[in-house]
């Protein structure tokens, strides 16, 4: 099973998008696939790798088979063997990229970015496609928990792995925390405040019964 780090998801991912999006490009130079990882934009989180980092990932990318060097040029480019080595259909590579390059997403979603990789006719086939690729003997999505007040659930991949526990778990809400700290901040007023009167009520019945 294919289990990558977080810059070789970033670079495959890099290559799946810039193959169907510049196919004038494809494949890509190293300074050309630097940028295309560290892009401001369609990313989440943004990166800044470095030449190094790019090409240990591509190193082991090509040790899984998944990427190579094309070396008849002057300079050395590199392309993705994804569709190869997992079998994927075209609307599975639109799919398996997004979630490499922008991490858990509804469907909803991908149909809305996938525009320039596939184009899906309504949100059922991108659900189809994400429950295939989860069908599979290997599965290579899965649908996360439900987030508190969402209205759909999000999808992510699994080429890095089983999802952990922080990532399938919703995300703390910071009102509910806020709210909490100030409730006790005002108990432990009260408590003082009781303390103090409490005190001054024994003080006085001292002085009363001398």
């Amino acid at each position: 099973m294919v289990e990558l780090n977080v810059v070789e998801a970033r670079v495959l991912g890099s290559l799946m998008e810039k193959e169907i999006t510049t196919p004038e490009y494809y494949p890509l130079s190293l300074n050309a696939l630097v940028n295309a990882c560290n892009q401001k934009s369609s990313r989440d989180p943004v990166m800044e790798l470095g030449e190094a980092d790019v090409r240990t990932a591509l190193f082991d990318l090509e040790g899984l088979g998944l990427a190579r060097t094309i070396a008849d040029t002057r300079v050395s480019k590199f392309e993705h063997r994804t569709r190869d080595v997992l079998n994927l259909r075209r609307d599975e590579v639109a799919v398996i990229c997004l979630l490499l390059l922008r991490g858990p997403q509804t469907s909803a979603e991908l149909r809305a970015r996938t525009e320039r990789l596939y184009s899906f006719d309504d949100n059922n086939a991108v659900l189809s496609t994400l429950e295939r690729l989860a069908g599979r003997e290997e599965p290579f999505t899965a649908v996360l928990p439900r987030q508190s007040g969402a209205r759909e659930v999000r999808w992510v991949h699994l080429l890095s792995g089983a999802v952990s526990e922080a990532m399938s778990a919703p995300p703390r809400e910071e009102a509910p925390a806020t709210g909490l700290a100030q409730r006790v901040e005002e108990l432990e007023k009260l408590v003082r405040s009781l303390e103090e009167r409490l005190a001054a009520l024994e003080g006085s019945g001292a002085t009363v019964q001398e």
